[in-house]
C-alpha cells in the first residue's frame, strides 16, 4: 500500500514515516511540504493512502479536498492537523476523510488509526457483494457488528463475514462443532469451514480434542475457547 504523507513540518513529517514503518505492508511513496508537491506526487505516485495537514504554507490541505477528489478519486484521506475549528472538520467529513487526528498525535493513537483503516480496507476488499451486515460493518452501526479495532487483520484467503459467522456458531453451543456441522450452519463447504476453525485455533479463540464416535471413527472437535474476544 502507497502512502504519500503531506506535512509542512519535516520534523513530524519523518515521525509519522517513523511510525508507519511499523506496518510491513505499507510503503511511504513521498513526502510533500506543501501543497503544490501534494498535488504532484499525487499525480506521478498514485498512492492509495494520502496522510493530509490543515496548514501548509501556500493552501489549506481543507481547501485542497475538492481537487484531490476531482482527480484522484480513489485515494483515501487521512486528516493529521493542528487544526481544531469545526468549519475544517466538517469539510473534512463532507470529502470523506478517513479519520481525523488532532496533533500532537501519540504513537498508539496513529497507529490504532492506521490498523483500523487497513481492516476497513482489506475487508472493503474481501467481497464482490453487499449485505446490510457488511454495510453495518463497514459504518459500525450494527448491534452485533464488532468493532474492525477488536478483529486482528486477517491473512489471505479470510473473509471477515464468514469469520463473523463461524465465531458466532462457536458462541452458540458449548458442546463443540465439527467441520461439518460448522459448515451446514454457515452455508459453506467442509473444506472452508475447517480452514476458518483452524485459523481461529491459531489466534487462540478456540481449541480443538479429537473424539470418537458410536462405531470409533475419530472426529475432530472445535470448541470456543471461555473469556476469547
Amino acid at each position: 500500500m502507497k502512502v504519500i504523507i503531506a506535512e509542512d513540518d519535516f520534523r513530524v513529517a519523518s515521525i509519522h514515516e517513523k511510525f508507519l514503518k511499523n506496518f510491513a505492508e505499507i510503503e511511504v511513496v513521498g513526502k510533500a511540504l506543501n501543497a503544490k508537491q501534494t498535488m504532484e506526487m499525487l499525480k506521478e505516485s498514485n498512492p492509495d493512502l494520502l496522510l493530509l495537514d490543515v496548514y501548509m504554507p501556500d493552501q489549506l490541505g481543507t481547501d485542497l479536498l475538492p481537487l484531490i477528489r476531482q482527480e484522484h478519486p480513489n485515494v483515501d484521506i487521512i486528516m493529521i492537523t493542528a487544526a481544531t475549528e469545526k468549519s475544517q472538520f466538517r469539510m473534512a467529513l463532507h470529502y470523506g476523510v478517513e479519520n481525523y487526528l488532532i496533533k500532537p498525535v501519540e504513537m498508539k493513537r496513529f497507529n490504532e488509526v492506521i490498523e483500523e483503516y487497513l481492516k476497513k480496507s482489506n475487508l472493503m476488499q474481501s467481497t464482490e457483494e453487499l449485505d446490510q451486515g457488511f454495510v453495518d460493518h463497514i459504518f459500525k452501526t450494527g448491534l452485533s457488528s464488532p468493532s474492525l479495532s477488536t478483529v486482528p487483520l486477517l491473512p489471505k484467503g479470510i473473509d471477515e463475514i464468514t469469520l463473523t459467522k463461524v465465531m458466532e456458531v462457536l458462541e452458540s453451543t458449548e458442546a463443540g462443532l465439527s467441520a461439518e456441522q460448522a459448515s451446514l450452519q454457515i452455508g459453506a463447504s467442509r473444506t472452508t469451514a475447517r480452514r476458518y476453525l483452524e485459523y481461529l485455533i491459531s489466534v487462540h479463540e478456540c481449541k480443538a480434542e479429537v473424539v470418537y464416535g458410536v462405531v470409533g471413527r475419530p472426529e475432530r472437535r472445535y470448541y470456543k475457547i471461555k473469556g476469547s474476544t
